[in-house]
């Protein structure tokens, strides 16, 4: 079974400030880390940084891979990869909206 389709429920701990803390807490055990961020630009750097939304501390039940995409938002979208269990975000443009 793909491990970001597994159905998750989470209530984020205190010690979880960030966006970039939430998506890594998420990951914890499900096999995936997130991608160096060398391979990503200063956006994504920006995004990791914000604090997690009130709305977003508590998510689920609901695939793994919807939670990390509701973490990030419509201006962003993941970018997977299974042979290396990297998991990254791009931002979008007008061809990927």
């Amino acid at each position: 079974a793909d491990p970001l389709q597994a159905t998750i429920t989470m209530q984020f701990p205190d010690r979880v400030l960030t966006v970039g803390d939430a998506i890594q807490h998420l990951l914890q055990q499900s096999g995936y880390r997130l991608a160096g961020t060398d391979a990503t630009g200063p956006a994504v750097a920006y995004l990791m940084a914000l604090p997690v939304p009130a709305v977003h501390r508590s998510l689920g039940p609901l695939p793994l891979k919807r939670a990390l995409e509701t973490l990030v938002g419509p201006a962003f979208y993941l970018v997977e990869d299974p042979v290396h269990r990297l998991v990254a975000f791009e931002r979008c443009t007008m061809e990927t909206r």
